[in-house]
């Protein structure tokens, strides 16, 4: 957490020692076995606008399991989305909390 003018920001790990600010995250989404032809466009087009990050390249021969979708860049992790989703929305961790 970071505070900035009297209001606390919380950060998501996407693995490999990588952060991403939670209220930049808008969905998480699980793409592991199989991508769909409309996820498969997305990622392309984030390449080729360099908008992609592939956070699982960072640690060697990870299996990207999940793509982020966040307000300015798009993240490939190797941690999947349901660990990542209770990393965000957890009670106790003080992310949002959608279950109350």
């Amino acid at each position: 957490m970071k505070e900035r003018s009297g209001f606390f920001y919380m950060y998501v790990h996407l693995g490999n020692n990588f952060t991403v600010p939670l209220k930049n995250i808008i969905a998480i989404l699980n793409i592991f076995p199989t991508l769909s032809k409309d996820v498969k466009d997305i990622i392309e087009i984030a390449k080729i606008e360099k908008k992609l990050i592939d956070v699982s390249e960072k640690g060697g021969k990870c299996k990207t399991k999940t793509l982020v979708i966040c307000d300015d860049m798009l993240y490939l992790s190797p941690i999947s989305s349901i660990t990542l989703y209770r990393r965000a929305f957890n009670r106790y961790g003080g992310g949002l909390d959608f279950e109350q």
